[in-house]
């Protein structure tokens, strides 16, 4: 299974949810890869936000090995899975998806919460907004974990 995360410039909420999923993996000893990218180019090539790694760190994951990718075309035949952070960006990933792949686009949250499309609020222009994220990330992260484990 491989499992891609995308929020809006991958540097806040995909590179937890990307940490958070391999720290899980690793937990149910699933053999999955984790990726994420960001649906604008904006900060290509960058580390993740440092309030993100701070948060990330403070529960016990590092990702500040991680740098900031625009999604590729070739990322919807690579991956099987492509959960999106927010609505906006659920639908430019279903705008980009080739014919016939758009199935594989995700809300992360209807994990934890079926059929709401809820967002996972974007914490760039707060100061406080990254432990909801990491908490509501955790959640889905631990859901994906548990079904993909009763699935093996």
């Amino acid at each position: 299974m491989k499992i891609l995360m995308v929020c809006l410039g991958n540097i806040c909420r995909s590179p937890v949810a990307e940490g958070i999923m391999k720290g899980k993996a690793n937990k149910y000893r699933l053999v999955i890869a984790v990726d994420s990218a960001g649906t604008s180019g904006w900060h290509d090539g960058s580390l993740p936000d440092e309030r993100s790694m701070k948060n990330a760190k403070g529960h016990g994951i590092n990702i500040s090995d991680q740098k900031s990718r625009r999604v590729l075309l070739s990322d919807f035949d690579l991956f099987d899975v492509i959960y999106a952070m927010d609505n906006q960006n659920y639908k430019n990933l279903l705008k980009l998806a080739p014919e016939g792949l758009q199935h594989k686009v995700k809300m992360i949250l209807n994990e934890t919460h079926p059929n709401q499309n809820l967002d996972v609020p974007d914490p760039y222009y707060t100061e406080d907004g990254f432990d909801e994220v990491y908490q509501l990330l955790n959640d889905a992260c631990e859901r994906i974990a548990l079904n993909l484990k009763k699935n093996e």
